[in-house]
């Protein structure tokens, strides 16, 4: 074990471990909800943390996780997730040993049409968005597949490059006038 303190070593203990700035890795820390979706070889991405974007691969979801309590005192299950940033060394030569960053893992890339979670809104069963054509809104039934945050995948219903309607109204029907702001 290495000394913290003043005290006297024997010939040959260690005083010093230094590590390999070149062998950084990203631990994270995420809900047990979230964790399960991650998989080893998924792309993250690194930001937040004074310099540019770094890319990095998920190599290792631990096994088992622990609770920890939150900001607001909820005891939440947490799981590790073990990041190998990829690219030269140089890239990310400033960044350090405990230092914050913003991490963003990749679960799924959407190639298609996506739309904004705003402009979605259930009429009955189904999704719907409204679209404008002509200076009309037009309503249409959407199927989505995946989501995160701020958009949704359209499978069906939609084509690319169709202007939606963001936090339709009530008062926006089917057919009603419509200006863009």
């Amino acid at each position: 074990m290495l000394e913290e303190s003043e005290t006297t070593l024997p010939a040959g203990a260690g005083i010093l471990e230094i590590g390999d700035p070149r062998d950084l890795q990203i631990v994270v820390d995420l809900l047990s909800e979230d964790a399960v979706k991650v998989l080893a070889g998924m792309p993250a991405i690194i930001e937040g943390w004074g310099g540019p974007a770094l890319n990095a691969i998920v190599r290792r979801v631990e096994p088992f996780g622990y609770t920890k309590v939150s900001a607001l005192g909820i005891d939440e299950q947490r799981v590790d997730v073990l990041l190998e940033l990829i690219g030269p060394p140089d890239s990310w030569a400033r960044l350090r040993h405990g230092y914050r960053v913003d991490v963003t893992i990749v679960l799924k890339e959407v190639e298609g049409v996506a739309a904004p979670l705003g402009a979605v809104f259930r009429t009955g069963d189904t999704w719907s968005v409204f679209t404008e054509n002509e200076g009309r809104a037009v309503l249409r039934s959407v199927e989505l597949g995946a989501r995160n945050a701020d958009y949704a995948e359209v499978i069906s219903g939609l084509e690319a490059g169709a202007r939606v309607i963001l936090y339709p109204s009530d008062q926006v029907t089917d057919g009603a006038l419509i200006e863009a702001r």
